[in-house]
Parts: structure tokens; sequence; C-alpha cells
């Protein structure tokens, strides 16, 4: 444990700053995982599941937790994925 006073602070910030990240970084994880399931059962709903984790992925980028590139990236592999999907079905 740091003994100066700014030091102090880091370790505070960087633990507040840790648990953001990990809280929306999970929930992206689960948004594109519930888009693939809903996707893979009806066709009609995954078009909202995937607007939701868009919305997610989006505010990620917004809170500074996934640059935009990665975000990006996401959508497009997520969207591909229910293409696909819903292709078989």
């Amino acid at each position: 444990m740091p003994n100066i006073k700014s030091a102090i602070k880091r370790v505070q910030v960087a633990e507040r700053n840790n648990a953001r990240n990990r809280f929306w970084k999970s929930t992206v994880r689960s948004m594109q995982t519930k888009v693939f399931e809903v996707a893979c059962q009806e066709g009609a709903e995954s078009k909202e599941a995937l607007s939701k984790a868009f919305q997610a992925i989006d505010k990620a980028v917004s809170k500074g937790v996934l640059h935009r590139n990665t975000a990006a990236r996401k959508k497009a592999r997520l969207s591909a994925r229910v293409a696909a999907s819903s292709a078989k079905a």
C-alpha cells in the first residue's frame, strides 16, 4: 500500500476504472451471447437483440472502455453471425 497521498489516490482511481471497465466488457460479452442465442432460435427478435447489443458496444466506446475500431469489428462480426444463422434457418 502506498504512503504518498497522490499514490493512494491513483490506486483508488485505478480500482474504480478497473471496476467500470470490467462491467462494460462483461456487458458487451453477455449481449453478444444473447444476440446469437436469439438469432439461432427466432429471426423476428434478432434485430431487436442486435440493436441492444449495438447500444451496449457503443456505450462502451463512449465510456472509453473499447476503441472505436474494436467496436466496429465486433458489430460487423456479430451482424455476419446473425445473418449466417438466419440464412441457415
